[in-house]
């Protein structure tokens, strides 16, 4: 509270908002990619019956990826993902740590005008600066993408009982439970990243 109350006296109001262009504008691209990506993960794997294992209480042939193919995938997805997420999360962060009250006095008047000065500091490649940490981070979608289907898997075992739930019900829950799984793993390289 007392970080929240400093920025507001010292900064303004508006300060809180600082870095927020970036993200707005690109995480649904960011988001597209890694939905888009481990998609296409999981068809690739199925298709190479890597981490498959036959779909259970069904007489057909069918298979399905096992858990350890569902954290594959995310994991390859997180991965793919980071490329686009690096030169986002890098403009937001130094437009975030400009702490002078007085826009005249900072560094970067907006997001065009970090990329362009990192561009020029240091090349297009300094918009990744920092990608072996946001490649750490994003790894991590392996724990959110294979907790998520544990859970699905589980609460599918609850049909018939006094437990039973939607499949809606199902997904809200292994979808929130499932980013508890994610942070707790990823929290450590956001910090280093």
């Amino acid at each position: 509270m007392d970080c929240f109350l400093q920025i507001i006296r010292k900064e303004g109001p508006l300060a809180l908002y600082k870095g927020v262009t970036p993200p707005a504008v690109a995480w649904a691209a960011v988001d597209s990619v890694l939905l888009g990506s481990l998609h296409n993960y999981r068809l690739r794997i199925k298709d190479s019956s890597l981490f498959t294992e036959p779909v259970p209480r069904r007489e057909s042939s069918e298979r399905r990826l096992t858990l350890l193919g569902h954290g594959v995938a995310g994991l390859a997805a997180g991965l793919t993902s980071a490329f686009l997420a690096t030169p986002v999360e890098l403009l937001k962060v130094k437009l975030q740590v400009q702490y002078q009250a007085r826009k005249s006095d900072r560094q970067f008047s907006g997001p065009i005008d970090c990329m362009k000065q990192v561009i020029r500091a240091q090349g297009i490649r300094g918009l990744w600066r920092g990608f072996a940490g946001s490649l750490a981070f994003r790894a991590n979608f392996f724990w959110l993408f294979i907790s998520i289907e544990a859970l699905m898997r589980g609460s599918a075992r609850l049909e018939g009982t006094r437990f039973e739930m939607s499949e809606g019900t199902a997904n809200f829950l292994s979808g929130g439970l499932g980013s508890f799984a994610f942070w707790i793993m990823a929290i450590p390289a956001d910090n280093v990243k």
